[in-house]
């Protein structure tokens, strides 16, 4: 872990957790990267975050005691 995140400027690494939460945060990454120059999947991105965004402000979260 340590060579990965000590790298040196000029040698950007992604660096994201191992499983399924890593593997699909990774493709997000992805998908943000290419949407820079691709104006539909850009817009597929945000309403994935929108969608994101409102499923978390409908959860019911319940606070401990």
């Amino acid at each position: 872990l340590l060579s990965i995140v000590q790298m040196p400027r000029g040698v950007p690494v992604a660096t994201f957790a191992i499983g399924e939460a890593g593997a699909a945060n990774a493709a997000l990454f992805a998908v943000a990267q290419l949407a820079v120059g691709d104006a539909a999947l850009a817009r597929a991105l945000l309403r994935f975050r929108a969608a994101q965004s409102g499923a978390v402000r409908k959860a019911k979260l319940e606070m401990p005691a």
